[in-house]
């Protein structure tokens, strides 16, 4: 244990994507990944990481065809304010690897972009519902959306069943989103097998993981009293990605106005024109057992509904 008073900061590491991308699948073997290592774990999601959530996530899914944009955007938002507060940063506080599926940059995607209601505006709302935590590490499970709908399983839920142009505008910014933010945001070709998916995702964090460690407490990040600045974020810029060129549907021919955002990030600027490296860097801070966090107790929650990969 460390000496009462020192701080403990977790890992925030989120993943993204599409209708079937196997988003569960790989948080459950990076799951195992960190625990065999020690590592205390907590896998969420949004919506329906808390009990709130839950009843939210069937709101959104399942209830009345009529829910309009705005209405929609809000709610969630509410859940992820509710579930930063009550599960995010006390998990982070304890020094927790915290893992979770889906977050803003879900509502960015999907809200902002597909729905039309403004990239910057649902991203200042998140901002807001958070106070401005954002974790260090994104995986993008890029995947065509027509592949992703094959792969489904069960009755669509109400998102599911939107357009097919409506599905493709979700990935492009996500895409989109990728380019801009290279420093926190990893795309993986989400069309192979789940080994070769894992195997991607592995080798990002053991190269990034040790940067990550030994960066101490992110900008925004939580810390041991959980709090965080709103005017700050927690992404880390640490060289070396793959990028959203990499991956077939990059975003050259992304719809005009679909563009990433830089308010949430400002180390977009600070790479000049925002640009992706296109290659990882193989130089690494330091090995992977310096500055581990401590361990206190596993914590791990997945869901058995195998539908619930399905969206948000």
């Amino acid at each position: 244990m460390t000496d009462q008073g020192a701080r403990s900061v977790g890992l925030f590491i989120t993943f993204e994507g599409g209708d079937g991308a196997g988003k569960t699948t790989q948080l459950e073997r990076v799951r195992a990944w960190f625990e065999e290592q020690g590592r205390p774990v907590l896998v969420t999601r949004e919506p329906g990481g808390t009990e709130l959530g839950l009843d939210l996530r069937r709101l959104i899914q399942h209830g009345p065809e009529d829910v309009d944009p705005r209405t929609e955007a809000l709610l969630y938002a509410a859940d992820r304010a509710y579930h930063v507060a009550t599960v995010v940063r006390p998990a982070l506080a304890e020094g927790t690897v915290v893992l979770g599926d889906r977050y803003i940059d879900s509502s960015v995607a999907y809200q902002g972009a597909a729905r039309d209601l403004g990239v910057e505006e649902v991203l200042s709302l998140s901002r807001w519902a958070t106070r401005g935590l954002q974790p260090q590490l994104t995986f993008l499970l890029d995947l065509p959306p027509e592949v992703g709908a094959r792969r489904g399983t069960g009755e669509p839920d109400r998102i599911e069943r939107e357009s097919a142009d409506f599905h493709e505008r979700v990935r492009h910014e996500y895409l989109n989103l990728a380019e801009a933010h290279p420093e926190r945001i990893v795309v993986i070709d989400a069309v192979g097998t789940p080994d070769q998916v894992f195997s991607e995702i592995k080798g990002v964090l053991e190269e990034r993981l040790p940067a990550l460690v030994d960066g101490g407490d992110p900008r925004g990040g939580a810390t041991a009293s959980g709090t965080a600045d709103a005017d700050e974020d927690a992404t880390v810029g640490t060289p070396g990605t793959h990028t959203a060129e990499d991956h077939a549907g990059a975003t050259a021919d992304a719809p005009d106005g679909a563009a990433g955002t830089a308010e949430d990030e400002p180390t977009r600027d600070a790479r000049g024109d925002g640009a992706a490296t296109g290659h990882r860097s193989p130089e690494r801070s330091a090995s992977a057992g310096e500055g581990l966090m401590v361990l206190t107790e596993a914590q791990a929650t997945l869901w058995g509904d195998p539908d619930q990969d399905m969206l948000l």
